[in-house]
């Protein structure tokens, strides 16, 4: 884009006459360009001198001329563009280096936590919803009613917690324990480590350790480095390399003996948790086995990398509907397979696809893996143009999915819109950024209903009214993880493309049960 050409859009922007088109390609270029944004907010201070300045000569309240001739619904969407595009992006990406974005910094996304749940294996949790790889953990009193987890502080520290636990993260730099047995390796940047038990305190002084917990008493092992105890109400004790005690409410308990494998090891657990993987994805497979010669399939799509064109997406159901990759880049998928899924981050990539045929309900399941949803619409499945009764399915920029079938091509028939549009509440949060997830959306003509689940857990169900109800949808040429004509001659195109990846696809031609997505899900996590 050209200086005069961005200066031109700016203007259409702030006078509101701006097209869509013409919106999408000057949001793309203030995302990634500092100078146009330094020419926007040039262009906005110089729109609001000029409208002080009207408003002095006239001694009356401020009219922006400019916008007089603006439809006045179109106006009003684009001062809200202003404002988002304008103030928000400006904010994010200029790093705080200016005295506006300094001013309302707080603007900036948050979340809350002070370490992650790394690993886990076998672990139950008394949280109302279970914890999941990646989650930070939540503030409060957690408790760990079996299984292994694996910790993760943002100082660096890892912690390893077995069988069942109490515990509660306090910062970065401090872990209460009330029952457990846990087992800490702290790097250099992290010295001084605390974990609280009811009879004392740990400091680290760069080590391993070990502990075992109760409600009275405290057992540590000194494996690696050295450590200070201060127990309460006396003086505090300095543990090197291979010594262990054992301490109760009224005093040193005795001397024990250090026995580093009464614990398990990080490695030993790391190695563990890499056997548990290993295990779930050979019994995933074997599902996808069995499940990919089901009639009920159209298409499926594992997205691994195979011996042939790089190029290609394989489509291991029966009627072989290979995809082909534009743009996209191969990385890691939920089980850290390298290439074996797609991440549609350029503006332009995609995965061609053609479905044929007629089908009465719909079915569309994956997994995808959110980096930030920084469109309005990020595509997950579009089919090219939106023509009558054909779908489209994507998640909208607050983070609810979106379903439609065309139903008319004349919005103003009887009155009515062309299709019914089924939204979700909204699932994700920018906390969630990076960690992947199920996501199926069905389209059941029986009972007139669109369902979206996450995770293998329904999360809303719309009601087709008969105005809108499409019993014969039609695919035909589409799109996976973006959308537009790409036959058309006009090269400017709406920016939908998923800013994140993908790890398996798959459309059936009929309505799955609300178990049959669970078990996709149990099935398929990693």
């Amino acid at each position: 884009m050209t200086e005069k050409e961005r200066y031109q859009r700016i203007d259409e922007l702030i006078d509101g006459s701006i097209t869509d088109a013409d919106f999408l390609l000057l949001e793309a270029e203030l995302r990634v360009n500092p100078e146009a944004r330094v020419s926007y907010y040039e262009r906005i201070k110089l729109s609001h001198a000029l409208d002080a300045e009207i408003a002095r000569d006239s001694e009356a309240p401020v009219v922006n001329l400019r916008s007089v001739w603006v439809n006045p619904f179109k106006l009003v969407s684009m001062v809200a563009a202003v404002l988002v595009v304008g103030l928000v992006i400006w904010i994010i990406f200029d790093g705080g280096k200016s005295s506006i974005g300094s001013e309302i910094a707080d603007a900036e996304p948050e979340a809350n936590g002070y370490a992650v749940l790394a690993e886990y294996s076998d672990a139950s949790w008394s949280t109302e919803e279970p914890l999941r790889r990646g989650d930070l953990l939540p503030q409060g009193p957690l408790q760990l009613n079996s299984g292994i987890a694996q910790l993760e502080f943002f100082s660096g520290v890892t912690v390893i917690i077995e069988g069942q636990a109490d515990f509660e993260v306090l910062s970065p730099m401090e872990l209460k324990v009330n029952n457990g047995r846990v087992r800490a390796l702290v790097p250099s940047a992290a010295h001084g480590f605390k974990i609280s038990t009811s009879t004392g305190d740990i400091i680290d002084l760069g080590t391993e350790f070990a502990l075992d917990v109760t409600t009275d008493s405290a057992e540590m092992h000194v494996l690696d480095g050295e450590i200070e105890w201060h127990p309460n109400s006396e003086d505090k004790r300095l543990l090197t390399n291979g010594e262990s005690l054992r301490w109760t409410e009224t005093g040193l308990s005795g001397d024990v003996a250090s026995d580093a494998s009464e614990f398990s090891s990080i490695s030993d657990i790391e190695q563990g948790f890499r056997d548990k993987h290993l295990e779930r994805l050979q019994i995933w497979e074997s599902e996808v086995q069995r499940f990919q010669k089901d009639s009920g399939i159209l298409a499926f799509y594992p997205i691994n990398e195979t011996a042939g064109s790089k190029r290609l997406v394989d489509d291991v159901a029966m009627q072989e509907l290979h995809g082909t990759i534009v743009s996209a880049r191969r990385v890691s998928d939920r089980w850290g397979r390298a290439g074996s899924a797609l991440n549609f981050s350029p503006a332009g990539s995609r995965v061609r696809v053609s479905i044929p045929g007629e089908h009465r309900s719909l079915t569309f399941y994956c997994w995808v893996r959110i980096d930030s949803l920084d469109r309005r619409y990020n595509s997950l499945f579009l089919t090219d143009g939106h023509e009558l009764n054909e779908p489209h399915w994507q998640i909208m920029n607050d983070g609810r999915l979106f379903f439609s079938v065309k139903r008319r091509e004349d919005e103003n028939e009887k009155n009515l819109d062309d299709k019914h549009i089924a939204f979700s509440p909204s699932f994700w949060d920018s906390s969630l950024s990076g960690k992947w997830f199920q996501i199926a959306t069905v389209y059941n003509v029986d009972n007139q209903t669109t369902s979206h689940f996450v995770n293998g857990k329904e999360i809303s169900r719309d009601d087709i009214g008969d105005d809108y109800i499409v019993d014969q949808v039609r695919i035909g040429a589409a799109s996976i993880g973006n959308w537009n004509e790409p036959t058309r001659g006009d090269p400017r195109f709406a920016l939908r493309n998923l800013n994140g990846a993908i790890d398996e696809f798959a459309i059936f031609s009929r309505a799955l049960s609300e178990y049959e997505i669970y078990n996709l899900y149990q099935m398929g996590r990693p």
